[in-house]
Formats: C-alpha cells, structure tokens, sequence
C-alpha cells in the first residue's frame, strides 16, 4: 500500500462521529441528507461513514466561530 491508500482506520461511524460532535445521531444524518457533512458508505454494508479529517475540521470552524461571537 502507498502513503495515499484510504484505511477504514480514518473514518468514524455515526455513532462514534455523533460522540466526537457531542450531538445526536439523527443530527448527522440530517446533516448528510442537508449536505452540511458528507458522509461516504461502507463498501460492505452501505453504512455512513465519516473521516475523521471532516469530523476535525468541522470543529476548528466550530471554534473560530465561538471566539468571533
């Protein structure tokens, strides 16, 4: 495998992503079908998924916001 392969390892479920976000399940999912998080599946069982990137950077926006309010 090279530096650039994709690893299940990097990618949350939604419950584990909702834990990390500190909201609930049904907000993630609202958020996938809103597009304000996108999701990829599972390529087995079709589950979402989120990295862990996305997950990361959503909660530096998340920061700057709280300090310019």
């Amino acid at each position: 495998m090279n530096s650039t392969s994709v690893s299940l390892q990097d990618f949350l479920t939604v419950s584990q992503a909702a834990a990390v976000l500190g909201v609930a399940t049904a907000t993630l999912r609202h958020w996938d079908r809103t597009g304000k998080l996108s999701a990829v599946r599972h390529p087995i069982n079709g589950y979402r998924l989120y990295r862990k990137a996305d997950l990361e950077m959503l909660l530096q926006q998340l920061s700057r916001n709280e300090t310019h309010i």
